[in-house]
């Protein structure tokens, strides 16, 4: 894995900006006695944002920049001058990313289609001139508002291959000799077990100009729930796949029982994957004639279809084509749009990333005027006018996790 680029599991640290603080200045000019007040709004933080991009395909340029953090909003000055906004960042993932919070793994958000626009945290509010706070019976208020504080939170990538097929079997059953015919893909085949060491994608054609695309992952073994081989870590990646293609070579001793182990190991690793529908090939072929294809029919488990492939030989291909296409069309076996999306647990974490301690920067003080500072005291009546006020200027801003169309609308 050192010679390779593909990164799919990254922890970074992201920080929101916070908000400008209000200017509590009382207007002084020659010649205009009791100027009053005269404070401007601070400005907003910086958001932190998610981009979805087609052209990329890992996440290693996350890998070498864990700290994403927005800039502060600018406190306000007088003339009800406002404070200028803190500059957004936003992140560029590959689709099929998915967001969750680094300490409790909570699912947050993923990113899916190119050009979706996620707002991930949401910078803090600016605080209110004095100007807002003048009334009849208090004329010269000398206090302002704080801003808003912004937000920190380490969070984990993790990216999971968008694909209609995913490819599941033991290491050297023939899933990267498949890909490598019914597609243009060309991963690395040799005979020994862990030749696939990182996911691919291939492209299948199909009748009439069509085409699904197919997810190759390194093969698991029994206990790869427990950490053997390498682990249920590309497991990930089959979990949006429509179809999953079970692959067991037809000089297996027990074809019924390998395929059960690998059942569950997927139902270790997620429940949800048990309910995906199925199909299964009985790989190399060719070294079986017809008088043996037939005696192993009892042996094969009976509720999944079941299709006799040599990729070698290019037998059966076709048949399998047909087969896949029909069941990922079925529009019993369509994903929601809405399915949920499980939490990461021990089982999903990788140690290596979880256990990363960030060297955090030291965040640049504010060297305030005294005027621009939110200093001072609010009344309760004053300061529960004061959330209304927010509550009805700010609706929009109440929602950390907002796809959004364009972030400078957010």
């Amino acid at each position: 894995m050192a010679e390779s680029n593909f990164i799919d599991y990254v922890k970074i640290l992201c920080r929101s900006g916070k908000g400008g603080a209000g200017s509590a200045h009382l207007h002084r000019a020659k010649y205009v006695p009791k100027g009053g007040p005269d404070g401007g709004d601070g400005g907003r933080g910086g958001h932190i944002f998610l981009r979805g991009n087609r052209n990329l395909w890992t996440l290693i340029h996350l890998k070498y920049q864990r700290h994403i953090f927005a800039t502060d909003g600018q406190p306000g000055r007088e003339n009800l001058a406002h404070g200028r906004d803190g500059e957004d960042r936003t992140i560029e993932v590959p689709l099929g990313t998915a967001v969750y919070d680094a300490e409790t793994g909570q699912f947050l958000c993923d990113v899916t289609e190119h050009g979706q626009v996620v707002r991930l945290l949401r910078g803090g509010r600016g605080g209110l001139g004095n100007d807002h706070f003048k009334s009849a019976t208090r004329q010269t208020p000398r206090f302002a508002q704080p801003g808003e504080p912004g937000i920190e939170k380490a969070v984990i990538l993790e990216l999971k291959v968008l694909a209609d097929v995913g490819l599941v079997g033991f290491p050297n059953a023939g899933k990267s000799t498949l890909l490598s015919v019914v597609s243009a893909a060309k991963p690395k085949i040799a005979n020994y077990p862990f030749t696939t060491l990182e996911p691919n994608l291939g492209i299948v054609s199909y009748r009439d100009m069509q085409s699904f695309v197919m997810a190759d992952i390194p093969g698991i073994i029994e206990g790869a729930s427990e950490g053997r081989g390498l682990g249920l870590r590309f497991l990930r990646h089959i979990e949006r796949n429509a179809v999953l293609l079970f692959m067991i070579p037809a000089d297996t001793d027990h074809i019924a029982r390998e395929y059960e182990i690998l059942s569950n190991e997927l139902a270790t690793f997620n429940p949800d994957l048990a309910d995906k529908p199925r199909v299964l090939a009985i790989t190399k072929c060719d070294m079986i004639d017809d008088e043996l294809r037939e005696m192993l029919l009892p042996s094969l488990p009976g509720d999944v279809p079941t299709v006799f492939i040599s990729s070698v030989a290019q037998q059966g291909l076709t048949e399998l084509k047909d087969l896949l296409w029909r069941t990922i069309n079925d529009e019993r076996n369509r994903i929601p749009d809405n399915a949920a999306t499980r939490d990461l647990d021990e089982r999903h974490r990788q140690a290596d990333e979880d256990n990363f301690i960030f060297n955090l920067p030291e965040q640049e003080g504010e060297d305030l005027p005294p005027q621009a500072r939110g200093t001072g005291h609010m009344a309760d009546e004053d300061r529960q006018w004061d959330e209304e006020y927010w509550e009805e200027h700010y609706r929009d801003e109440n929602e950390d996790f907002q796809v959004v169309s364009d972030p400078d609308e957010a």
